[in-house]
């Protein structure tokens, strides 16, 4: 029978393989949800709205998190970055990790019971997002894209939870998503590429080659240029655009991290990413705040 310490040290273990150590996973699927939620509901969602899909989200990425290191535990032992890794290490096993994973899938489950069934649906399509993406960086050359759509379905649920339908709104805002991610996962990316080619994964810094840069800032410019197109159709003013303004300057000062593609300043531009959807949520709200007060 396992001991106090033993438990502990199995807890840790599990806490690494969710990434519960490292939330900037959590905040880059939660900000693109969040917008969601406030533009859906003309800024006043339900209090429990959010706090399902707060929850939903850090659930959903610990899941996604150990099925990835289950789908690449065989290549992370040969990656510096991921060597350590709780399956990789083989500190833990696949039969605790697929249980972890099945786990924090029913729970996320258990979570939208309360809303519409049409969020059901689109809860099964999220699962089979998060759980097939790893394997597409076998044979796509941009999985970061498919990492998009599976980072960003939080959008559509949310549309369907505070309207009873997605609405081609809602399938634009996924669309400004997947540009956002394939900026900011092609910069995680840069960080292995010299790994990634010797074991043979695909990834959007490997395909864009040595126009990954330029790659990753025309990105950026694609998602903030869908969401203004999104700010006009629903005539959002200064406070709005002001928010992607100041993305905009997140976005150049990363410019400024990758352009020597050093490991370091990549790695820091990836995470100074929720800086980015904070900048954007926080005009979203602002804006929505005015209209509510005047």
């Amino acid at each position: 029978m396992m001991n106090i310490a033993e438990f502990k040290e199995r807890l840790t273990l599990y806490e690494k393989l969710m990434r519960l150590d490292k939330p900037i996973g959590t905040l880059l699927l939660l900000w693109p949800t969040l917008w969601a939620l406030w533009i859906a509901t003309s800024g006043e969602p339900e209090l429990l709205l959010v706090w399902i899909f707060a929850l939903g989200t850090l659930l959903m990425r610990s899941a996604g998190c150990v099925i990835n290191d289950y789908a690449d535990r065989d290549f992370d032992p040969h990656v510096l970055r991921t060597r350590d890794r709780p399956l990789a290490a083989r500190t833990v096993s696949v039969r605790e990790a697929l249980t972890l994973a099945a786990a924090l899938i029913f729970c996320s489950f258990l979570l939208v019971l309360p809303i519409f069934r049409e969020v059901w649906w689109l809860t099964l399509i999220a699962v089979f997002l998060a759980g097939s993406y790893p394997f597409t960086k076998r044979f796509f050359a941009l999985p970061q894209a498919y990492l998009g759509v599976a980072f960003g379905f939080g959008i559509p649920m949310a549309f369907a939870a505070a309207t009873g339908e997605v609405g081609r709104l809602g399938w634009t805002l996924l669309l400004a998503n997947v540009f956002w991610a394939l900026a900011y996962d092609t910069e995680y990316a840069m960080v292995d590429r010299e790994d990634d080619l010797k074991i043979g994964i695909r990834t959007a810094a490997i395909t864009f080659g040595r126009f990954d840069v330029a790659a990753v800032m025309i990105c950026y410019a694609a998602t903030l240029g869908i969401l203004a197109a999104v700010g006009r159709e629903l005539g959002y003013g200064l406070p709005y655009f002001g928010g992607l303004v100041v993305a905009a300057a997140v976005a150049g000062y990363h410019y400024t991290l990758i352009r020597s593609r050093d490991r370091d300043g990549c790695f820091a531009a990836f995470r100074h990413n929720k800086w980015f959807g904070a900048a954007i949520f926080a005009g979203i709200v602002a804006e929505l705040n005015l209209r509510l007060w005047f």
